[in-house]
């Protein structure tokens, strides 16, 4: 694109009724970040176009993460091979709707997308053994017979709070909605004291259902791998720190910790996660 332009094409991708698969990188446990970069890497993915940053975020102040900068990115990946698109982005700091109206603009014009789905983790306050559940949200009626046939919740429906401003999920589906683009808005319930660490679960729940709802085939090997990795560290710090195994004991009874438990929960399970004990 010429200068000036809020994006760069690198090529057009030569796709129909495309749906379109949106991740935000402030994502609790990162939920949205891990589950594109799995259906890409799985996929091999090819980016064809990035939204660029300047009219949308606040440069000066580029966050540093193990020492390496962290610019904004608003990325377009396309897989041929399933007529898959995604779109991985930090959520922009200026002009929401403005944003949101090029990131449709993209979707339809060079993918014709007609079914946007947004991923997301949710706070939980359940202990890691509990089974992951997938929630949704649709912006269309229409959508939710289809949704009954996969192993989630779709009965709900949610509407911003008066005097809140919307989550930028919400806010992309009811854009959509005027363009009459079915939305469906999915969150897994994150435990707590993973969100720092991430929680491969939560991120296979999200896969499962687009591998059945897209025929992908996807190989969960390597996110298996990590979740019985995870669960075979969590195993031995139980088995070493009784307080912190008498926490999540507490809470596969569903019964509450306090701040100071939750906290010391939280703190000390990174730690030996991370590897720093």
């Amino acid at each position: 694109m010429g200068e000036g332009q809020p994006f760069k094409l690198f090529f057009k991708p030569e796709l129909e009724s495309s749906p379109l698969v949106v991740a935000w990188n402030q994502d609790a446990g990162r939920v949205g970040p891990k589950v594109a970069d799995y259906l890409n890497n799985e996929l091999a993915s090819r980016e064809f176009a990035e939204i660029t940053p300047e009219s949308f975020f606040a440069l000066s102040g580029v966050s540093v993460e193990d020492d390496i900068a962290q610019f904004p990115e608003s990325k377009f990946y396309c897989c041929r091979g399933k007529s898959l698109v995604i779109f991985r982005s930090d959520v922009p700091r200026y002009e929401w709707y403005e944003f949101l109206s090029l990131v449709l603009d993209i979707a339809e014009k060079y993918c014709k997308v007609k079914e946007i789905y947004t991923v997301g983790g949710m706070v939980s306050p359940g202990a890691h053994t509990t089974p992951r559940m997938l929630l949704s949200v649709t912006n269309s009626t229409e959508m939710k017979p289809m949704l009954r046939q996969y192993d989630l919740i779709s009965d709900m429906d949610y509407e911003t709070q008066d005097g809140q401003r919307p989550t930028f999920s919400s806010f992309l589906l009811w854009a959509a909605k005027r363009r009459n683009i079915a939305g469906i808005s999915l969150w897994v319930p994150v435990p707590f004291y993973l969100l720092a660490v991430e929680d491969p679960w939560a991120c296979k729940k999200v896969m499962e259902f687009f591998d059945r709802r897209f025929d992908l085939n996807i190989n969960f090997a390597s996110i298996d791998d990590e979740i019985a990795r995870q669960d075979r560290e969590i195993a031995q710090v139980r088995s070493q720190v009784p307080e912190l195994d008498n926490y999540i004991s507490k809470l596969e009874s569903n019964l509450g910790l306090t701040v100071d438990e939750s906290e010391k929960l939280v703190k000390e399970l990174e730690e030996w996660l991370r590897g720093r004990h």
